[in-house]
């Protein structure tokens, strides 16, 4: 990682939004992750991850089977900028890929609908390990192979008629829970990483300067004239 260039473009911008990506940053977490399997309401989708960065997380993943994954701008409000957002739309099986790039990055599997041996949200255990949420379509919810592949199941309790709310809704409802039970447990390491932190900024600030990719080059012509 180099730190040198994320402080040379730290230059380019005011002290206050450097303050202020450093502020979020030291908030990030990615001990939680969410994914969307082949969510088709672009609506849905796109304020599902507008609570993904307004809770914190920093990455999330979406599968895209028979859907396409499109961005509502007006209801996005931009969080997208700010997001690691990982598409899975290559193979033949896209749930079961995105399963075992999360599992290979230590997360377990949680199904987010209602199953026998389900936990319900307040009693679910976050000291277990990293948690990739799964969150299905709005008609048909998760997929049988999410189903199978499962490590656990969580539902949000419902006391009404209606059976369910909509994947934003529930999305919003589960990370409001979970990251300030999160933030409230001093016996989980949540945070990111210096390494992570500094990439992340550096995209950041990649997005944020104007022409930063001519700017980097002569940052690099400078380094290599020492």
């Amino acid at each position: 990682m180099d730190y040198q260039l994320v402080n040379y473009l730290s230059g380019f911008i005011t002290s206050e939004r450097n303050e202020l990506f450093d502020r979020i940053l030291d908030q990030r977490t990615r001990y939680l992750t969410i994914v969307l399997e082949n969510i088709y309401q672009p609506q849905n989708a796109s304020a599902a991850m507008r609570s993904v960065d307004c809770f914190g997380l920093q990455d999330a993943h979406v599968i895209e089977n028979s859907n396409d994954f499109e961005v509502d701008r007006e209801v996005a409000m931009g969080a997208t900028k700010w997001l690691n957002v990982n598409r899975y739309n290559q193979k033949a099986e896209n749930s079961r890929d995105a399963i075992a790039n999360l599992r290979a990055q230590g997360y377990r599997i949680v199904a987010t609908t209602p199953h026998e041996g389900d936990t319900n949200l307040e009693d679910f255990d976050l000291r277990k390990g990293k948690t990739a949420l799964f969150f299905g379509t709005e008609l048909t919810g998760i997929s049988d192979v999410v189903k199978e592949e499962a490590d656990e199941f969580l539902k949000i309790p419902m006391h009404g008629f209606t059976e369910s709310f909509n994947i934003s809704v529930s999305a919003a409802v589960i990370l409001h829970h979970l990251t300030w039970k999160l933030r409230n447990d001093s016996a989980i390491d949540w945070k990111l990483t210096a390494e992570e932190q500094a990439e992340i900024k550096l995209n950041w600030l990649r997005r944020s300067i104007k022409s930063s990719d001519l700017i980097e080059e002569e940052y690099r012509r400078k380094i290599a004239q020492r």
